[in-house]
Formats: C-alpha cells, structure tokens, sequence
C-alpha cells in the first residue's frame, strides 16, 4: 500500500476513532491515531484469530481492526491525559 493511502486512511480511521471517544485530536493526531491504532489492532486481530496478515495489504477486516486499536488508544489517552483535550 503507497504511504500516501496510508496516511489517508489512517487519518479516517483515527478521526472516526476520536469521534466516537469524544476526543479532539486535530489533523495530525488524527493521522497518528490511526497508524498507531492499525498496529495495535493487528496485534490484537493475531492474538484473537491466530492469522498473520501482511501490515501492506488493504481489506475491510484491516480497516476494522485498525479502528478497533484506534479506539483503544484513543480510550488510554482520554485516561492519561487532561479534561483540557476533550470535546464536549
């Protein structure tokens, strides 16, 4: 997958992530949410279904459990952080 797919995608991911967890990240966290988040949900996706999938290729299970781990990290820095960071 070109990096500049990546980046899109992983700014989508991390901006629906942040969304649905009352965060507001900006543009730029976004994007790193979303990357972040793509590799703690394939972590988990191989943890969960034993399968070991390329990090380059596209599916629609990628995407979701890239939102998953997005989500995720999403809810620890909510936790770590300061009330100053969140959207009401």
């Amino acid at each position: 997958m070109s990096i500049i797919v990546m980046i899109i995608l992983g700014g989508l991911v991390g901006l629906i992530a942040s969304r649905l967890m009352s965060r507001d990240s900006g543009v730029l966290g976004s994007i790193i949410i979303g990357i972040v988040g793509s590799f703690i949900g394939s972590f988990i996706a191989r943890l969960i279904t034993g399968a070991d999938k390329s990090y380059l290729a596209f599916d629609w299970t990628g995407l979701f459990w890239s939102l998953v781990g997005s989500i995720i990290l999403v809810a620890i820095l909510n936790a770590t952080t300061s009330n100053r960071h969140h959207t009401v």
